[in-house]
């Protein structure tokens, strides 16, 4: 995701991007630290993060395209792959080396081949409990960034490309529903889901491009239909309770059926659209989402990524030091160490990073277009 200067920021896509860690980072502790029952519902359904990490990229990625096309100078595929990977790949790469080349990092996990992460195809097939699984959803998106901006200079070179557009995310929503329909009853059978759910359905990006496309949609609205644009954020605040509302619904619904097929098929663009609806009213000027400033949000934030690739690991491996001090995994004192850890190790990467390349990248990079 795009990192702005601090006169720039949006205050509802911080308190968002915000919220998408704190979600993961509860369900990961519940899953991979916890003795017990750490965070409760929270923890159970905290994996809904990713899919509001989905829908925000979809969203930003798509704006920096359709606005780059809409402007004099164009749009430089060139300029655009060069921003991305300098954003992404020099915090993945170090968190990787971490896994490769300190075994004691890793733990017992098995580490699949290299090529898979270097190329981005580690979640195809891919196994749950693997070192550094949760790379998968950096996976998806990257396949995501390659796939977008051609696909958008594609469709603008034809006539009526307006309606082409359009037209690619309707298919797009109902291609990931048939292609979830058909593994589901390919490999899943059960409403409990099982190895095979993650495998071939969750982890798979032909199962959850549809979530990002989503967000790409909100951004072609905003920049090729201006009229509605405005009329749709004028009314931010019926938008974040509309949005609040969906994505208390489909919560609600993940956490009591997560795997059953209808679910599978319909409930994750369901989940993309609430969070979307979130998002118009992040970008409202009238809502309450876009002008409370939530302390911390920012700086979350703006550290959300490096703090996903750290926190799972580190967590992971602090665990038998807080037992060895006499606090559970589930325990108030350890949960907050973790918190903070977690916090702090994403800060060092970002910082030490991060940081640097994002210098590098406004200085020999400075716009996305030709």
């Amino acid at each position: 995701m795009s990192s702005h200067s601090p006169s720039s920021r949006l205050y509802g896509l911080d308190t968002l991007r915000a919220l998408a860690i704190v979600l993961v980072f509860m369900n990961h502790y519940l899953l991979f630290v916890s003795d017990g029952d750490s965070f409760a519902f929270w923890g159970d359904i905290g994996w809904t993060g990713v899919d509001l990490f989905f829908a925000l990229s979809g969203y930003l990625i798509g704006n920096q395209i359709f606005a780059a096309l809409r402007s004099e100078q164009g749009f430089s595929l060139r300029h655009f792959y060069a921003r991305r990977f300098l954003r992404t790949l020099p915090n993945f790469y170090v968190v990787l080396a971490l896994f490769y080349w300190w075994p004691g990092f890793r733990g017992d996990n098995a580490l699949l081949p290299i090529w898979k992460f270097l190329t981005f195809t580690q979640n195809i097939n891919l196994t749950p409990g693997t070192a550094f699984s949760h790379a998968w959803s950096l996976c998806v998106e990257e396949q995501f960034y390659v796939l977008l901006p051609a696909v958008a200079m594609l469709i603008a070179a034809c006539r009526q490309s307006l309606r082409w557009a359009w037209v690619a995310v309707a298919a797009s929503v109902m291609a990931g529903m048939l292609a979830r329909s058909y593994l589901w009853n390919e490999y899943v059978h059960v409403p409990h889901g099982g190895l095979g759910y993650y495998k071939y359905i969750y982890y798979a990006s032909w199962c959850r491009f549809d979530e990002l496309v989503l967000g790409v949609a909100l951004a072609l609205l905003k920049n090729y239909h201006p009229a509605a644009w405005s009329r749709i954020t004028s009314y931010g605040n019926r938008t974040l309770l509309a949005g609040l509302a969906g994505t208390a619904l489909m919560l609600f619904v993940f956490f009591t059926n997560h795997y059953a097929y209808w679910v599978t098929v319909v409930g994750y663009p369901a989940l993309a659209a609430s969070f979307t609806l979130l998002l118009i009213a992040a970008l409202s000027p009238a809502s309450v989402l876009y002008q409370i400033r939530v302390p911390g949000a920012a700086s979350l934030a703006l550290w959300s990524y490096a703090i996903y690739l750290l926190h799972k690991q580190l967590c992971i491996l602090l665990k038998p030091v807080w037992q060895g001090l006499g606090y559970g995994a589930d325990s108030v004192p350890a949960i907050l160490a973790s918190m903070v850890a977690s916090i702090a190790a994403g800060w060092l990467l970002y910082v030490l990073v991060e940081t640097p390349f994002m210098r590098l990248r406004a200085r020999h990079v400075p716009a996305n277009h030709a």
